[in-house]
């Protein structure tokens, strides 16, 4: 057990020397803040409105009951007046006639009656979606100096006097240094 423990100290050793050697090259050293501007974009938030209005209907209301009151009972009156006329198989056949002709009638005469109109309220609700532009925030334009050069970046948080900077060197072609 004490073995294994002791090869794994080599290869992590080696794993954090390879970590080390893939970062940029270079040193780190702290710049001058000149200016932070906040930066905001509109972000549209949709929400619902509502509203609700009371409006007066007429509904119609039949006089007379609008139902079947009306066949019936012209269907009794006729059954009854067929029933007056003719004898044996004849007053049979006169009765149910009657009956019949007489519950149209009475069928057309009671829904026939004038309808009156009964004022209702009623609740009517309208919505829509209307849209709320919010502005949120995304971070700080940092401006800032070192040695003499102005740079600027995007920042997640607000820094404060001083933002760390990584300082590299890299060579540079001979004609291009004598310029």
């Amino acid at each position: 057990m004490k073995l294994n423990r002791l090869a794994l100290l080599p290869l992590l050793a080696t794993g954090a020397v390879a970590a080390f050697a893939q970062q940029a090259p270079g040193f780190f050293d702290r710049a001058r803040v000149q200016d932070v501007q906040p930066q905001y974009q509109t972000v549209q938030t949709p929400r619902n409105e509502c509203s609700s209005q009371w409006v007066t209907e007429n509904q119609p209301v039949a006089g007379g009951g609008g139902g079947y009151g009306g066949a019936i009972i012209g269907g009794v009156a006729g059954g009854l007046l067929g029933n007056q006329v003719g004898k044996g198989h004849g007053r049979e056949a006169a009765t149910a006639a009657g009956a019949v002709i007489g519950a149209i009638t009475g069928d057309r005469i009671s829904n026939g009656q004038p309808q009156y109109a009964q004022p209702v309220q009623r609740e009517v609700r309208s919505c829509r979606t209307v849209y709320d532009a919010q502005q949120q925030l995304t971070g700080y334009l940092v401006t800032y100096e070192y040695r003499g050069h102005q740079y600027s970046t995007v920042m997640r948080e607000q820094p404060g006097n001083t933002v760390p900077v990584r300082v590299s060197v890299t060579p540079v072609d001979e004609r291009e240094f004598r310029r």
